[in-house]
């Protein structure tokens, strides 16, 4: 067998390797810069599986077709509005992610003004960068919005 003839054997590109490249590149097109955990391991992605399958379950399906591309960016507003302060998760309570996040912020600034707390090392935890400010927390008794 002559293998002077015989090129370098490659696995193709995966097909989720690929969407995963156009995806960052898409990212960086749009100036986004990437999330990823504190790890950065595949439970991230995990998570955002999750996500996306859930967002396809409970709108895109159930919803379909849709008849323009406005209504279809109008409802993901919508979905991801109730989501985050309106569905009642259990593993966190039975309270929507908006209000636990705000419980666990509040929590840390009550911790860290009683004489009694002690700084770790490295400082407190910094609050999320654009996140709950405060006077911005509304429990869900008033919340108004209806989705």
């Amino acid at each position: 067998m002559n293998f002077s003839t015989i090129g370098v054997l490659r696995r193709p590109i995966e097909s989720t390797q690929y969407v995963s490249i156009r995806y960052s590149e898409r990212l960086a097109e749009a100036g986004v810069e990437p999330s990823v955990g504190s790890k950065g391991d595949s439970y991230d992605n995990a998570l955002a599986e999750t996500i996306n399958g859930l967002y396809k379950a409970e709108l895109i399906h159930r919803r379909a077709p849709w008849k323009t591309k406005e209504s279809l960016e109008l409802a993901t507003l919508e979905w991801v509005s109730w989501f985050n302060h309106h569905r009642l998760l259990e593993p966190i309570g039975y309270v929507p992610p908006a209000e636990a996040e705000a419980n666990y912020w509040r929590e840390q600034q009550q911790r860290e003004s009683s004489p009694e707390y002690t700084a770790p090392p490295g400082g407190p935890p910094a609050a999320p960068a654009g996140g709950i400010k405060k006077g911005e927390y509304k429990s869900r008794s008033q919340q108004t919005m209806s989705v």
